[in-house]
């Protein structure tokens, strides 16, 4: 298949104009009219997935977070960055990015993790038409305690490490509703608040952040790369019936807990 006709299976489902103002979301390498077999899907582009890439013989990367999110003025072997740049040109390997359009659909990365959880009637959290938005609500199909809920998270995501603001009647307080926001999402906490959920999951809390939500919400902070690890899962359904794709097993997060 042409690498424009799967651009064109993506962003009918995810659209462009999805994408935030601050955003770098679409095609990053590669010709539109070149013919694509099979496509690598990870969270991020690093040196290790396009190895990997190359290795598994996948001439396009799909990822969730873009390679060129601020703009090179050299293309040259300096930087982790540039090295996959000339890399993936040396081998013929496109990439694309589905960022905040995917984390902008109803099914995209925040509902998929919600559905991990057992969520359901999931609504997004912010959003003007009900189209398109970013953060989900739900229920859980039955109740649990905090202390629960923490170790379904930290098992459901393989966290390495949770940060967390406990609800004001402590770890044993039911939760019922959950907000849940992929990727750095603590300016939506009104938002969690005024959805009246119990919990507000999400990632890249700052300290005084966590300090608005005391007595008014608890909060499960994870790693970034964690809260969206499952991204290319929903690209994978994407692109089900257009061609053969792989989950990068070399995909991971920087991040290490002591």
């Amino acid at each position: 298949m042409l690498l424009k006709h799967i651009v064109d299976i993506i962003e009918s489902v995810v659209p462009l104009e999805w994408q935030e103002g601050f955003d770098n979301s679409g095609l990053q390498i590669g010709n539109r009219n070149a013919e694509i077999h099979a496509a690598l899907l990870t969270t991020d582009v690093t040196e290790a997935v396009v190895d990997e890439a190359i290795h598994l013989n996948c001439d396009l990367i799909v990822s969730h977070h873009p390679l060129l999110f601020h703009g090179l003025k050299t293309i040259c072997d300096q930087t982790p960055q540039q090295r996959c740049v000339v890399q993936a040109i040396r081998h013929g390997i496109a990439i694309y990015s589905a960022h905040t359009s995917l984390d902008s659909y109803l099914h995209g990365v925040s509902a998929d993790a919600a559905e991990r959880l057992g969520m359901t009637d999931i609504r997004f959290l912010v959003s003007q038409d009900n189209i398109h938005g970013l953060g989900v609500v739900g229920h859980l199909t039955q109740p649990m305690s905090f202390a629960e809920l923490l170790t379904k998270v930290q098992t459901t995501f393989q966290a390495q490490g949770l940060r967390y603001v406990a609800p004001a009647d402590g770890l044993s307080a039911p939760v019922r509703t959950i907000a849940y926001c992929g990727g750095a999402g603590a300016e939506f906490l009104q938002d969690a608040i005024r959805a009246q959920a119990d919990v507000f999951i999400t990632a890249d809390f700052k300290y005084h952040e966590l300090q608005q939500a005391q007595n008014r919400i608890a909060v499960i902070d994870m790693d970034h790369w964690t809260s969206e690890h499952f991204a290319p899962y929903v690209m994978q359904h994407i692109l089900a019936d257009a061609l053969p794709t792989h989950i990068s097993q070399a995909d991971q997060s920087p991040v290490r807990y002591l």
